[in-house]
């Protein structure tokens, strides 16, 4: 981005580097407590016959691990061990099945890990099936998996064909060999071309794919050929994340040298080419880091205000039931969030046992629920009508949205508080100010850009 006159580059920078959530829920999770499975309960059994329901297994193995990577898995062939997670997915599922009225009716199921291929093709087609089994899925329900190109064989493309996948997440992060050799993915783009094929021939609509800058060895160009790559695979949708540095909570990151990654400049410049070069392309940004075709249903809810965000990013999705299965699985409900036991052994000995494998989460406040609304509605639009935050709310909010006015991010205008054209990659500094909670963390969050 080119900054105005009147709004130095070092202002950008300092907010670029400033560590924020990125609000994919509110209260964030490091602000979730202990939870009983009681609770959760009856969370559960609160919902209405009409209800709609997002299922997701969260499938945490891996052939082997990038180094960049920030999400819960480990790297396993055992066959034996992954079979029986599976189990102990079905069991969950079972559990979490009688809780609920028989009418409630899934919308959506996502797949997501890890790298919930790593069941094999007969294991994806039992966790399928034992899902469709325990629940009455909608017509149309979109049937979601994130996918490594690098794994996806025939037999994982027929087995994906029959549980009826219906969108595809593509992990493609950078086509650079130099980058992918310094973050432990390498990933000829000719893997990802017959990946594109393969779901396309099985009739899969939506196909996704997700960027990374901010990598060791990248530069612009490095990030501009990785969007242009995306775009002329004809992605629907397109997100760009920066990477977020955490060896002390992800262990196998210190494989990347701290050394080796871009500075605040660099990663802002990668930003915006990304941007670029996808809009230059066709597609339209929604939010803070997506891009899609406009007739995508993600750029069409954007365009009228029904944009969602949750645990699993931004979404379509308006089921008011998330439910998670899985080790560290994070779910949502109308009364709180709540995560399942991340350890493996424990959350496997818990629905062996017959026991919700819960281990913490927030029940939701009235305050909360309000707070939680704002949030969303800036991350999603990037705006707030002023009239929609309570008095008491603006109280403790209005210092730092004054701050960020003062500096060009944020625009009073037309009754709304609204980003700036320099100020859209900042939308998380305008939802922080709605956080009662956020405490200054360097640890706990990634840097803004």
């Amino acid at each position: 981005m080119t900054p105005p006159p009147d709004l130095p580059a070092e202002t950008l920078l300092r907010h670029a580097a400033t560590p924020l959530p990125r609000y994919t829920s509110y209260p964030t999770a490091p602000h979730f407590g202990p939870l009983d499975a009681e609770t959760y309960a009856g969370w559960l059994r609160q919902a209405g016959p009409g209800d709609a329901l997002s299922l997701y297994a969260h499938v945490p193995f891996c052939h082997s691990l990038c180094w960049y990577c920030g999400c819960h898995t480990s790297v396993t062939r055992s066959a034996a061990r992954i079979a029986r997670y599976n189990d102990g997915l079905a069991r969950e599922a079972a559990m979490v099945a009688a809780l609920l009225p028989a009418q409630a009716s899934v919308a959506a199921l996502h797949l997501g890990g890890g790298t919930p291929t790593a069941l094999g093709p007969e294991g994806l087609a039992r966790l399928a099936a034992t899902l469709r089994g325990l629940f009455a899925f909608r017509p149309g329900a979109e049937v979601a998996a994130e996918l490594d190109p690098r794994s996806l064989d025939a037999d994982l493309l027929d087995a994906l064909g029959r549980i009826g996948l219906t969108r595809a997440s593509l992990g493609v992060q950078d086509i650079t060999p130099a980058v992918q050799e310094r973050i432990g993915r390498v990933q000829p783009t000719a893997q990802v071309e017959a990946a594109v094929r393969g779901l396309r021939a099985l009739g899969v609509a939506g196909i996704n794919m997700d960027l990374i800058y901010g990598l060791p060895a990248q530069g612009v160009p490095e990030i501009e050929a990785s969007a242009r790559f995306a775009a002329d695979c004809g992605a629907d949708r397109v997100a760009v994340f920066g990477y977020a540095h955490v060896p002390w909570m992800k262990a196998h990151q210190k494989g990347i040298r701290v050394e080796d990654l871009p500075d605040a400049a660099l990663r802002m410049r990668q930003a915006e080419a990304a941007a670029r070069v996808l809009t230059d392309a066709g597609y339209v940004a929604v939010g803070l880091d997506h891009f899609a075709r406009p007739g995508d249903a993600m750029a069409q809810a954007a365009a009228a205000g029904a944009l969602r965000r949750n645990f699993q990013g931004y979404t379509t999705d308006t089921a008011p039931f998330l439910v998670g299965f899985g080790a560290s699985a994070i779910g949502a409900t109308p009364g709180g969030f709540v995560q399942n036991e991340s350890e493996e052994k424990r959350w496997l000995a818990a629905v062996e046992a017959g026991r919700l494998p819960v281990a913490r989460g927030r029940a939701l406040s009235a305050e909360d629920r309000v707070r939680a609304g704002l949030i969303e509605r800036v991350m999603c639009d990037g705006e707030v009508a002023a009239d929609a935050v309570p008095a008491e709310v603006m109280a403790s909010a209005a210092p730092r949205i004054d701050a960020l006015v003062v500096n060009g991010l944020v625009a009073r205008r037309a009754g709304r508080l609204a980003m700036t054209e320099a100020g859209r990659p900042f939308l998380r500094h305008l939802a922080a100010c709605f956080d009662a909670y956020l405490a200054p963390s360097p640890a706990r969050h990634s840097a803004a850009v």
